[in-house]
């Protein structure tokens, strides 16, 4: 009389389609996931100009003048740089860059705007 054989274990068909299964859902997935870092890091340097909009503000409020250098009343997400402030003849223009990212973002106050900022106190961001 014959027993029946006991199977311990995967085939290797079995572990085959599993592997592709695995590698289509993260053919999927890992587009998908780096195009939310790519705006995570987009709405990071938003917040900081927003932020550096009211810093400005206050340092207007304070000392009559805009700042181009604000030290250590500013900082900025971790992976952004610190922006480059430009004083215009009424206000003054901001960009902001991050290392995590190839886009710019700017920001303008008065009504001389340098490009790419074209829309007063609302952040703008480009390639």
């Amino acid at each position: 009389m014959k027993t029946p054989m006991k199977r311990n274990g995967f085939t290797l068909i079995e572990l085959l389609i599993v592997t592709s299964l695995i590698g289509l859902l993260a053919a999927f997935a890992i587009p998908k996931l780096s195009n939310t870092r790519e705006r995570a890091q987009l709405a990071a340097m938003k917040t900081d100009l927003r932020n550096l909009v009211t810093v400005e503000e206050i340092f207007l409020a304070d000392s009559l003048k805009y700042a181009t250098d604000l030290g250590s009343r500013y900082t900025v997400s971790a992976g952004d740089l610190m922006p480059t402030i430009a004083l215009t003849a009424d206000g003054w223009t901001a960009s902001i860059t991050s290392t995590n990212t190839t886009q710019t973002c700017s920001v303008f106050v008065g009504s001389t705007s340098i490009p790419p900022a074209i829309k007063e106190g609302a952040p703008v961001c480009e390639p």
